[in-house]
């Protein structure tokens, strides 16, 4: 295992063990507020300190870790769900009219970045953690869709694939049994890393208020409720920002040792 792998799989592990002990214990109430305790430091009581309203930053980063890490993982599950079947399809039916209409639907989609798709669904939903979770599955879509279908391409043409054409077995069922397989690799690398633009991307729509709603609490909205605290509460900023960044660079880490540790021509390298 690379050091890469080993840092990634330790920092991710870590925000998933705070997010899940955040259902059965907390260090205080993270809905709490003790007005005679606001904006206190780090110290040995409120062990990363306390916000403006007295609550214990401690408690809410761990339940913003299950927060966005549910985000990001429900939207990368719709983006994978519906992308990787359109891009089997649309290169299981190259130069048809249904490849065409896929890939010029995806087009349109990446026309639209998530924030503006979020923007468009709030105006018409309202704000929340379920409308985040639409918009950047969303736009997660076409992402699997355009590499599945430029793996799966690559595919087609290869001795096996030509074997089971002659087999009898039709167009779906080599996605499904052959091409499927062979891409799994690759789409579960990038499947770490649209996780981590998932956790990002959703810190950036609670930050503009369009993610998940008082009370819960969100790593994005406690950047954006300590933005005017800063020269003198630095902790509020510093302490969810380094949270967002930590996990984002853990599961790029994991991305990238998964990469290298699943590709044989690397692994031959490395050898």
């Amino acid at each position: 295992m690379s050091r890469s792998l080993f840092l990634g799989i330790f920092l991710s592990s870590l925000v998933l063990l705070a997010a899940l002990l955040s259902f059965v214990w907390t260090p205080f109430d993270h809905t709490a507020m003790a007005i005679p305790d606001k904006l206190q430091r780090p110290n040995a009581v409120h062990w990363l300190g306390t916000d403006h309203f007295g609550r214990d930053i401690f408690s809410m980063i761990m339940v913003g870790a299950r927060t966005s890490l549910a985000v990001a993982l429900v939207a990368v599950g719709i983006g994978m769900a519906i992308g990787i079947p359109l891009g089997l399809t649309a290169a299981a039916r190259k130069g048809s009219v249904l490849d065409e209409l896929i890939m010029r639907g995806n087009d349109l989609v990446f026309a639209f970045p998530s924030l503006v798709i979020a923007i468009l669904i709030t105006a018409i939903f309202g704000p929340g953690a379920i409308n985040a979770i639409i918009a950047i599955g969303i736009f997660n879509i076409p992402v699997f869709a355009r590499i599945t279908r430029g793996a799966a391409l690559s595919l087609w043409q290869r001795e096996f694939i030509l074997a089971a054409q002659v087999a009898g077995k039709g167009a779906a069922r080599i996605s499904a049994e052959h091409i499927l397989p062979n891409v799994a690799n690759l789409l579960i690398v990038q499947g770490t890393i649209q996780f981590s633009l998932g956790i990002l991307a959703e810190a950036g729509l609670s930050y503009v208020g369009l993610g998940a709603q008082p009370p819960t609490p969100s790593w994005g909205r406690m950047l954006a409720d300590a933005q005017t605290m800063v020269s003198f509460a630095p902790h509020l900023a510093i302490i969810p920002g380094s949270a967002i960044v930590l996990t984002v660079l853990g599961l790029n880490l994991m991305g990238d040792g998964l990469r290298d540790w699943l590709d044989p021509k690397l692994r031959e390298t490395r050898t």
